[in-house]
Formats: structure tokens, C-alpha cells, sequence
């Protein structure tokens, strides 16, 4: 498990800035904040990845770079996920994608429930997914779209990255999930709270990015 606020970087100013309740209402800069944790997420995940040397040709001689040669599909759980998966897509432009719609069924209290209402997929079978999830909170949602993307196909490798993940949410992907993974986060968080919202977490990303639901 890989959790990037451990070491001091410009990832804390960022992190500060996502959880300020004041500069939340700049949606832009929320937005941008979180494609910048996507985006230094990525870039550590990136150095657990393959890499072969590749001879380029510049204006004054050769040069060998080592280049990435995983074959990676970034998930992206729909809609708080959106600018954070930018980030990564950002770093990894080559990698194919997968969009899944998932909703907390706000009406459960004392136990959440996640509805999936859609799932659109490039062929990820012995291919490397990315599950980009900003919040991980109770788990149940990363869980349920990896066991509906299990149904179309087997990855080689599993990483899921979220900027604020909570203790119970990796219990319950460690103690539930089939496949094994690996975890790449911005902070571990102190909890949840009794509405399985993170603590301190920064409130719904989701909503703060795209304005709240009705």
C-alpha cells in the first residue's frame, strides 16, 4: 500500500486545498486539485510497471529511454471520479478505459447500498486495470465494479487509487475481493462516520465538483 501524503511534497498543499471548506467553492479548483492527485498518483504507480529500453532518434545522435510497456485500462466510477481519472489519464494517455455509473442509494443509513446503473468497457482480459475512485469509503462501490468487470474478462493486475481512502473501506476490499490488488492513495484517513462518510475526508467529492444532487 502506497499512501503519498507520508512523505512531504507539494501533494499536501494540494490535499490541504481539496479538504479547505472555504476554497471548496471554487468548483474549478477542486476539479483541478483532484486531476493533480490523479495525475502524482499516477506518475508513483507508474514506477511498479514494466519498462524496456527504446532507442530515439534526436536532431544530434541516439538516445535510450526506458518506456513503459504495461497495457493498462483506467476505471473510472462515475461522476465524482471524473477529474481525479483526468489526472490519470493524463499520465498514462495511451491506456484504453472503462466508465461505470455508480450510485450510492442515499436512503440507506445504517448500511450502504450501491447501485450500478451502467458499465461501458474496452477489452481489459490480462490487461492492467486502474480503478480511480477519489473516496474510498465503505469499499462497496470499488467492489461492486470490479465484480461486474470480472464478469467480461480477467485482468492481469488490479491497482485501485483513491485520494482519501478509510480504514473499513480496505477491510472490506481485503476481506471481499477475489483477486488480489494494490493500493495507491493520497491519505489514509481516520474513518467513517455513521453516515459511511470518510473522517476528516474533505464531504462529497462528487458534489463538489459537479454541484449537489437533487
Amino acid at each position: 500500500m502506497f499512501i503519498l501524503n507520508q512523505k512531504a511534497s507539494i501533494a499536501g498543499d494540494i490535499l490541504r486545498e481539496l479538504r479547505d471548506e472555504n476554497l471548496q467553492k471554487d468548483r474549478r479548483r477542486f476539479r483541478e486539485n483532484l486531476t493533480k492527485i490523479g495525475f502524482l498518483l499516477g506518475y508513483e504507480l507508474s514506477k511498479s510497471l514494466s519498462f524496456s529500453p527504446k532507442e530515439v532518434q534526436t536532431p544530434l545522435g541516439k538516445a535510450v529511454e526506458k518506456t513503459c510497456d504495461s497495457d493498462l485500462v483506467l476505471v473510472c466510477l462515475l461522476r465524482a471520479s471524473l477529474p481525479f481519472y483526468q489526472g490519470f489519464l493524463q499520465c498514462f494517455p495511451e491506456a484504453e478505459s472503462a466508465f461505470i455509473g455508480v450510485k450510492r442509494l442515499e436512503n440507506k443509513i445504517t448500511e450502504v447500498e450501491i447501485d450500478l446503473g451502467y458499465l461501458a468497457t474496452a477489452d481489459f482480459d490480462q490487461k492492467e486495470l486502474v480503478i480511480c475512485d477519489p473516496m474510498l469509503a465503505s469499499g462497496k462501490s470499488i467492489y461492486h465494479s470490479i465484480n461486474e468487470l470480472l464478469k467480461l474478462g480477467t485482468p492481469s493486475k488490479i491497482y485501485i487509487a483513491s485520494a482519501f481512502a478509510a480504514p473499513e473501506g480496505i477491510n472490506y476490499l481485503k476481506t471481499n475481493l477475489s483477486l488480489p490488488f494494490d493500493l495507491w492513495l493520497g491519505s489514509l484517513e481516520e474513518g467513517l462516520n455513521k453516515k459511511s462518510f470518510i473522517v476528516p475526508g474533505l464531504g462529497d467529492a462528487g458534489d463538489l465538483a459537479f454541484g449537489e444532487k437533487i
